[in-house]
């Protein structure tokens, strides 16, 4: 029986980015492995990533990490050196992706209405020039 390796997906924002599923797919290539995708809490609950993943950590059962984050300056868990902090918890080999923001969502349906102008510069020049 050939060996599966396990590994631990942390990612929030960039679970469905480009960019992770690409480096899984290469991750697959190299052999045999079994994916497990956490997804901390955000909001207030935010500040317990590190702990999120600690729980769901069980050295028998995952052989790698793999962190997917937003680029630096968009992204907390890089503010808080998550990969790298998960690595020596861990001890495992740790894989840090940056993932591009998801696109923003674009409002369908009309344009709004836009309030009816009450006056303006050229209104007196208007009153000036009908009354010729």
């Amino acid at each position: 029986m050939a060996w599966e390796f396990s590994l631990l997906v942390v990612a929030n924002v960039t679970a469905e980015s480009d960019e992770l599923i690409d480096c899984l797919r290469d991750r697959a290539e190299q052999g045999a492995c079994r994916f497990t995708l956490v997804m901390p809490a955000t909001g207030a609950a935010a500040r317990e990533r590190v702990v999120a993943v600690m729980d769901m950590w069980d050295p028998m059962k995952f052989d790698e990490v793999i962190v997917s984050t937003l680029p630096t300056g968009s992204s907390r868990w890089l503010g808080l050196d998550l990969p790298h902090r998960l690595e020596k918890l861990t001890s495992v080999p740790v894989r840090h992706v940056v993932s591009k923001p998801p696109p923003a969502e674009v409002p369908a349906g009309p344009p709004p209405e836009q309030p009816k102008r009450m006056g303006g510069v050229l209104t007196a020049l208007g009153a000036l020039v009908t009354k010729r």
